[in-house]
């Protein structure tokens, strides 16, 4: 089959091949290709412009035929049908927290024994709770621990899934909101979290300055040693409550990330504050599938005219499924 490749020269084709499975985007579906020259890598998706500078400077896009690698048995040939979890780093989230034990160390069984990269199972014993949005989980199987590095776009978060929240499902998410920040923006990033925003932004060397902001100790924690841990220049890590540090930044952003989906209106005013004029609001719920965009448009643009200020909406999409009849919306807002 005809796939998007990385062709190398075969003396630098080790060194290609690490590189693109530090970012996993290395296909391990298919073959790696040769002739008398070159190696051909495929890719599982179209590299980043930061992980493609990170390749050998002989390396090219191309394409080339693969062959199908043997394919291993799955969880699914072991159990008879495909069990729900998340991968985070190394740890399996089972999805479903009404599993009883015995079937829940079935799949663990079933995911250790087929999946040589996860090394623990969990599942939660509670929704995301409290302040700090954090969630207690039971090991059920493998290493005793809750804490791994997730590798995502070249990056890579060390995060405790008892002590800050984090999930994979917006990665593409993440990489659409890059595609907005121009070279020498300002971003603030309301409820940064572990940085998986801030520190993608930070990596690509577009904005001049990431001001990332938690209330959680432990997410701030993290967030300051996934700093150093992708040597990311750029970055303010700041412990504190969104709305007393949106007085210190007032009108500095070009872009404001309000990733809080179920309680970000309640900031809408400190937003608002913290957006230079033609800024932009990244703003995110859950919404309703009868009303998705305009009871939430309406409480942006509320926000903007206690301020004196007018809105643009420039894009109004869903990112996911949340639960039944309801979604987690993204709005794009211009603060004029």
């Amino acid at each position: 089959m005809k796939r998007q490749c990385i062709k190398i020269p075969k003396k630098k084709g080790e060194s290609a091949r690490r590189v693109l499975l530090d970012f996993e985007i290395l296909d391990n579906s298919l073959k790696i290709g040769s002739d008398e020259i070159f190696l051909y890598l495929p890719l599982s998706r179209e590299p980043l412009s930061h992980e493609l500078a990170d390749l050998p400077a002989e390396a090219e896009l191309s394409e080339f035929d693969f062959e199908a690698q043997e394919k291993k048995p799955t969880p699914g040939d072991l159990l008879g049908y495909n069990p729900a979890y998340e991968l985070i780093g190394d740890i399996a989230l089972l999805e479903d927290p009404d599993l009883d034990s015995q079937k829940a160390s079935r799949i663990a069984e079933a995911l250790l024994l087929t999946q040589p990269n996860i090394k623990t199972v969990v599942k939660p014993l509670t929704p995301v709770i409290g302040e700090f949005r954090v969630r207690e989980f039971e090991v059920i199987a493998g290493e005793p621990r809750t804490e791994t590095v997730h590798r995502e776009y070249g990056c890579r978060y060390k995060v405790d899934l008892s002590r800050a929240y984090f999930t994979p499902r917006l990665s593409t998410e993440r990489s659409r909101i890059l595609s907005w920040v121009k070279e020498g923006d300002t971003v603030v990033d309301m409820f940064a979290g572990v940085g998986p925003y801030s520190i993608l932004l930070a990596k690509s060397n577009r904005p001049s300055k990431v001001v990332a902001i938690d209330k959680n100790p432990d997410a701030v924690h993290y967030l300051k040693e996934n700093i150093s841990l992708n040597s990311a220049k750029n970055i303010d890590a700041i412990e504190g409550d969104a709305r007393e540090e949106a007085k210190r930044f007032a009108g500095t952003a070009d872009h404001v990330i309000m990733n809080l989906p179920h309680n970000a209106h309640e900031f809408l005013d400190s937003a608002v504050l913290l957006t230079k004029p033609g800024g932009v609001i990244h703003y995110y719920g859950i919404t309703p599938e009868d009303d998705l965009y305009e009871s939430s448009v309406e409480l942006i643009r509320k926000a903007a005219e206690k301020a004196g200020r007018k809105i643009e909406i420039l894009e109004k999409r869903v990112v996911r499924s949340y639960a039944p009849h309801q979604y987690n919306i993204c709005i794009e807002a211009r603060i004029i």
